[in-house]
């Protein structure tokens, strides 16, 4: 088991960040990893995400399932390709006084994560996990705007 772990402070408050992770429509607007996902944002629900491959070339295509909404403090799901991959996504956000901690993190699994080195995690996919943490504060900063 491999696991990416990225940590930002957002200058807005849980109940913000949280509207813009779980509006889902939205994604391909600002989010540099997530590039499409249709459903909602309650524990159980399916939801079409499209992916950038960071282990290769072009995107992935997969359903995934919320395993935890809570509003204003938890939300990820998770996906798998039976033995090839399975993968949980979260992000985490615990108030702050400048805003909002987001902890980002994904835990990977299978046969195709095991391949992978710690050097790869953190050369190829650790950049991409804090560029969606830089855009969703943009994200926040422009809607505020």
């Amino acid at each position: 088991m491999h696991q990416i772990r990225t940590e930002a402070i957002i200058p807005a408050m849980p109940d913000a960040v949280w509207a813009v992770l779980a509006d889902f429509e939205r994604y391909g607007e600002w989010n540099p990893l997530n590039l499409e996902a249709y459903g909602a944002a309650k524990v159980g629900a399916k939801v079409k995400m499209v992916f950038r491959n960071l282990a290769g070339k072009g995107v992935i295509r997969q359903t995934t399932r919320i395993v935890a909404a809570e509003p204003g403090r938890e939300l990820a799901w998770s996906g798998h390709v039976p033995l090839v991959f399975a993968g949980r996504h979260g992000f985490l956000l615990t108030p702050h006084a400048e805003g909002t901690h987001v902890l980002h993190t994904e835990v990977l699994g299978g046969l195709l994560p095991a391949t992978w080195s710690k050097a790869k995690i953190a050369r190829d996919f650790t950049p991409a996990y804090e560029a969606v943490n830089v855009a969703l504060a943009q994200r926040l900063a422009d809607l505020a705007a």
